[in-house]
């Protein structure tokens, strides 16, 4: 199982960034993939996440300002950052599990990807 993730970026306060992750070798179909983040205060949660039927979930912290989404062939996510914040500042994670992601990065259960960095500054 591999999961390939975007490069990140550093942008200013307000900006946008897309992130994408497109995963393979997954050998079942009931797959939920999605965005952990872990802040430079090593903080880790789940930021979003969108299960095989299309269903997103939200962080509270990020609610109205991130899009998740995901194409046709089911492997491939986009999770689209827009006002971005300076404590939105982390390496973002792409994770892919069966069923659902855990809201907590304990354990990381399911596949995970090697991160990507995502600065904003003030």
């Amino acid at each position: 199982v591999q999961l390939q993730e975007s490069v990140g970026g550093s942008v200013q306060a307000g900006g946008a960034l897309r992130l994408s992750c497109t995963g393979s070798g997954f050998p079942f179909d009931e797959i939920t993939m999605g965005w952990y983040r872990q802040t430079p205060g090593n903080e880790c949660g789940l930021v979003s996440s969108i299960d095989w039927r299309g269903v997103p979930y939200y962080a509270d912290s990020v609610k109205g300002r991130f899009t998740i989404s995901r194409d046709s062939a089911g492997n491939t996510i986009y999770l689209q950052m827009n006002s971005l914040k300076p404590e939105d500042t982390a390496v973002f994670y792409c994770a892919a599990r069966l069923n659902f992601l855990h809201r907590t990065c304990a354990g990381r259960e399911g596949y995970w990807g090697q991160g990507t960095q995502v600065t904003v500054s003030s």
